[in-house]
């Protein structure tokens, strides 16, 4: 399926790792032009070199997204190459913590990575849109946003905000051809995760294997119905999707992609 992005030019944040990654790579390969985000130069360099290399297109923008400064020079360094007609709000960081732990500066550190990030891209990049009449923002939230655990409860907070935000920001782009939309990922596996897991599978009795710790670390920490982890470019193919104009009809709205994780209508 053609998602038709050619025309496009896309940013998306904390693009050096992880979900960021995999979402700028597909974008990339589904023809947008694309801006890899990073605090690191030298990895966000290294990610779009790979992407010209295969044929796509990629710039970089560094800057911390914490600073109204760090923000502007991210918004910059992506407008140097022409408008961003598209905007996944990906950034963001979390620390296991328990209530205890979580101190209010913690939670104060979180809520500006994961939150008040966003909204500084939101609005130095979505007024531009709206004046040419098309654009996507996409917020990768979790289902942790509206079925928290008890554990890191800073960071399960700030993805209800994400999600909440998201929606709200839809309401305001009513009409415009602008639309905002979140998706919100389940377990997904990632180099760090499955180290862990194979690190204390042995003490958990998980088995030896990866298909072995997999299936039964899925049923004891994430029980869902695909019995397994997501992977990365499941959760970048449903923000491609959002981002074309075959998703011209979709605002306002959370695309879960977490194996029946959440148990809800909604």
């Amino acid at each position: 399926m053609d998602l038709q992005l050619k025309q496009r030019r896309a940013l998306v944040t904390g693009s050096t790792s992880g979900l960021g990654e995999a979402t700028v790579r597909m974008l990339a390969a589904e023809g947008a032009a694309v801006v890899v985000h990073g605090r690191n130069a030298d990895r966000a360099q290294a990610i779009a070199d790979e992407i010209t290399a295969g044929g796509g297109r990629a710039s970089v923008a560094v800057g911390d997204l914490t600073s109204d400064a760090g923000a502007d020079a991210v918004a910059e360094a992506a407008l140097a190459g022409g408008p961003v007609d598209i905007l996944v709000n990906n950034a963001g960081a979390y620390e296991h913590l328990n209530w205890d732990e979580a101190t209010s500066r913690a939670w104060a550190d979180t809520y500006d990575q994961n939150v008040i990030s966003g909204v500084r891209m939101i609005q130095r990049l979505i007024p531009a849109m709206r004046e040419r009449g098309w654009g996507r923002v996409i917020t990768i939230g979790g289902g942790l946003g509206g079925q928290p655990m008890n554990t890191h409860p800073q960071y399960n907070a700030t993805l209800a905000a994400r999600h909440n935000l998201a929606v709200s920001l839809a309401r305001e782009l009513k009409g415009t051809g602008v639309t905002s939309n979140v998706v919100a990922p389940g377990a997904i596996l990632v180099p760090a995760v499955q180290e862990l897991l194979t690190g204390i599978a042995d003490e958990r009795g998980w088995g030896s294997t990866w298909p072995e710790i997999e299936q039964n670390s899925v049923r004891e920490l994430v029980p869902n119905d695909t019995n397994r982890f997501g992977r990365p470019d499941e959760i970048a193919g449903a923000v491609a999707y959002l981002c074309g104009p075959l998703a011209d009809y979709i605002s306002g709205a959370s695309l879960r992609v977490d194996g029946g994780t959440v148990r809800g209508v909604q």
